[in-house]
């Protein structure tokens, strides 16, 4: 019982420390990048969040619905990184974590949209 608890313990542990950690920056970081280079940039909040205001040139995907997945890989290459953003954080590192398991390069914005309003 204990061999047995010995190899899922050192199983457990090897499963985590392969997981890749998400890369973050923060909204200052993102202005710096839009200002030198076209990037993919998604926004994972809801309609009516979007209706107060984005970050141009975002593509929209609502994390929480049916069918994100689907409709992201239709809209954002899997071979360039994608910069991810919600409200204030969340969402957007449920996002991070979905598409990286696809096999997306991802970078998750610290702070969201609430973050990104502060910077102007």
């Amino acid at each position: 019982m204990r061999s047995l608890l010995c190899v899922f313990l050192t199983l457990f542990f090897i499963s985590c420390s392969n997981s890749q950690e998400i890369k973050s920056i923060t909204t200052r970081e993102l202005k710096t990048i839009l200002s030198n280079d076209k990037i993919q940039l998604l926004d994972v909040r809801t309609t009516s969040e979007i209706e107060q205001g984005f970050i141009e040139t975002a593509v929209f995907s609502d994390v929480n619905k049916d069918g994100f997945y689907d409709s992201v890989s239709s809209v954002i290459d899997k071979k360039k990184p994608v910069y991810i953003y919600c409200r204030s954080g969340g969402r957007s590192m449920k996002a991070s974590k979905i598409l990286q398991e696809k096999g997306y390069k991802v970078i998750n914005v610290l702070g969201g949209y609430n973050a990104w309003k502060q910077e102007k």
